[in-house]
């Protein structure tokens, strides 16, 4: 019943928010994409609320550490969106509509790959180690690129050099396997705060929800928090060491991470508000 309700709601939001977006043309200035971003957020922790009070013990502070990491993650698959569509020439009017389309796809690959993840860690305990050792070594790509996005400019050329359509089609397309190149990353991140697949999928569920209007400010935001990569690479490279710590001394609960994850992000922004006062 639980997953019946999850399921219904995001098909009911996708809804919603594709209706309500086709009515003003697809497009939203700043001030609206910054309100509806933060009425996908209010939803999110809405849902993680209930999970408090109707879930089992630890699901609602499981289900808040991994959106706190997914909805961080996602600021790097926004920005990569906006290059794709930057380099096709996607009409603004159409990459609302285009964006909603992709994350259905990436809700269903995404299940997919929470699936076979939890069900790696279930079966052989040692995947954990090659998880850790992922995330270490994106922590590290993220900390060597922390002011530029030049990693992710190659990729999205590479990708555009060997698929052989052009316009909407293409940006479909890429958007899919942008968002699955990047779950390799984010799937074993939230595997590693709970192996609870309703949680899991619920939390890249309401983070990838709210790319819509996220994808009208990411630039501004991006600018105006410019130490938040380092704090999400710090969060990362705590994930790996909560990996390794799980299989050599024992399983590290959400009681802790919650608020690591959230004292680290929190610690990025202010560092980034402070940067940008003093500059």
């Amino acid at each position: 019943m639980a997953w019946l309700i999850l399921i219904a709601l995001i098909a009911v939001l996708l809804i919603v928010d594709l209706v309500v977006m086709r009515g003003r043309g697809g497009v939203m200035d700043g001030r609206e994409a910054a309100i509806a971003s933060v009425v996908w957020i209010t939803i999110a922790l809405i849902f993680g609320g209930a999970l408090f009070v109707f879930g089992s013990s630890g699901q609602g502070e499981s289900y808040l550490a991994g959106y706190l990491i997914e909805k961080t993650l996602s600021l790097d698959n926004v920005f990569v969106f906006l290059l794709v569509f930057g380099a096709l020439g996607v009409p603004t009017a159409d990459r609302h509509r285009l964006l909603t389309y992709g994350v259905a796809m990436a809700l269903v690959l995404r299940g997919g790959a929470i699936v076979a993840g939890a069900a790696l860690l279930e079966s052989f305990s040692w995947v954990s180690f090659i998880f850790a050792a992922l995330l270490a070594w994106t922590a590290f790509g993220m900390l060597r690129h922390r002011h530029d996005h030049q990693a992710e400019a190659k990729m999205v050329e590479g990708l555009m050099r060997r698929i052989p359509l052009k316009g909407a089609a293409a940006a479909l397309v890429l958007i899919a396997i942008v968002d699955l190149i990047f779950a390799v990353d984010s799937v074993p991140a939230i595997l590693a705060i709970t192996d609870d697949t309703y949680v899991v999928f619920a939390a890249n569920a309401f983070a990838l929800l709210g790319l819509r209007p996220l994808f009208f400010v990411v630039e501004d935001l991006v600018s105006r928090l410019p130490e938040l990569k380092t704090a999400l690479a710090l969060v990362l490279a705590f994930i790996a060491v909560k990996l390794v710590l799980g299989e050599l001394v024992g399983k590290i609960g959400p009681e802790i991470s919650l608020p690591v994850v959230a004292l680290i992000l929190t610690g990025g922004v202010v560092a980034s508000l402070r940067k940008k006062a003093q500059a």
